[in-house]
């Protein structure tokens, strides 16, 4: 007997509608087409109709059509015979036949080749098939659940996809929201992932989040949905330096950088250029054959850091922010010149 492998989370009206057609497809023996972006659940929802239906103690099986060629596609979907191709020194039998009497999950249908989606078209609706190399017909029971991120019906009209699989296919279609459609689920989403890597780190507990990073958890896009999240989630509880105190910022975008050039999305960002006009107040002016550039740059970084400790009163999160900071670099920094808090040690005594 097999078990699902991931909880289903989230509590508005627009993912509750979806659990709620996915539960009532569930039990029919019948295709279904899930339609959603990257990163909305799609995965998760084929395994719901698996496990909800009558099939859900015979295997479940999944591929991404997209990362395969199109012969390897073929081979893995309907298996081989021994000299099919180069390489084939044995017969194997391909995902359709060891998914019989169970469940074949086909992530990114629609990046499989039209060759390929003729021979899918005929085993969805007679259940028929050969093998690659192979003249004998076999016969098999499978629930196909297919997933797109794609126009389906446009790939049709373009002629890269066959109507006729895709009316077979769709008797019924789950279209998923995007997360930004779905807010009230952030926070529940959240805190689940953030207990997970908490376990993972050896954590005794999960401090919360403060109110700026729910803020900024709220105020997101998501273009890349569930899956996003749970990467900024996690990325911000391990960078996090204190695992006593609420996460106070998150980290959404690991590329930021100031050597960065280009955005994520192709976007110029400026990048100031250095002047050498004037110069830098509080380094000292030596000739360039005499100056220890590394040295130079390390006295200036720890002057500017202790003035805005001192101005912060200590405060490293205000001084932080007040050096356009993380929390996380202010604590690399302090680790590298320890010396800079002894001000603050003298001051308290």
């Amino acid at each position: 007997m097999t078990t699902p492998k991931q909880r289903v989370i989230g509590s508005s009206e627009l993912w509750h509608q979806v659990l709620q057609q996915a539960s009532q497809v569930a039990p029919l023996n019948r295709p279904v087409l899930l339609v959603g972006e990257r990163g909305t659940g799609k995965e998760l929802i084929a395994e719901r109709l698996h496990y909800l239906s009558l099939r859900w103690q015979q295997p479940y099986l999944q591929v991404n059509c997209a990362a395969m060629t199109e012969n390897l596609l073929e081979s893995e979907l309907f298996g081989h015979e021994i000299g099919a191709f180069t390489g084939a020194t044995r017969s194997r039998a391909g995902l359709f036949e060891r998914a019989d009497g169970g469940t074949l999950f086909l992530d990114e249908l629609a990046t499989a080749s039209l060759p390929v989606q003729e021979k899918l078209l005929r085993v969805i609706e007679y259940g028929r098939f050969e093998r690659v190399g192979g003249s004998k017909t076999l016969q098999v029971d499978v629930r196909v659940v297919a997933a797109c991120n794609e126009d389906l019906p446009a790939l049709v009209t373009q002629g890269r996809f066959r109507g006729d699989l895709l009316d077979r296919l769709a008797f019924d279609v789950l279209n998923l929201p995007p997360l930004r459609y779905r807010k009230e689920d952030i926070a529940e989403l959240a805190e689940h992932f953030a207990l997970r890597m908490c376990l993972e780190l050896g954590y005794d507990f999960f401090s919360g989040f403060a109110p700026s990073a729910m803020q900024q958890l709220l105020a997101h896009d998501w273009p890349g949905n569930v899956r996003e999240l749970k990467n900024v989630v996690e990325r911000s509880i391990y960078r996090h330096a204190d695992p006593t105190q609420p996460v106070a910022e998150m980290v959404l975008d690991p590329f930021i950088s100031p050597w960065r050039t280009t955005s994520r999305h192709g976007s110029t960002i400026t990048v100031p250029e250095p002047t050498v006009s004037e110069p830098i107040v509080g380094l000292s002016v030596l000739p360039v054959e005499t100056c220890d550039l590394k040295a130079e740059l390390a006295q200036f970084e720890q002057r500017l850091i202790q003035r805005a400790l001192q101005q912060q009163h200590f405060n490293q999160r205000r001084t932080a922010q007040a050096l356009g900071l993380t929390y996380d670099q202010l604590r690399a920094a302090l680790r590298k010149y320890p010396h800079l808090l002894i001000e603050q040690y003298n001051t308290n005594k």
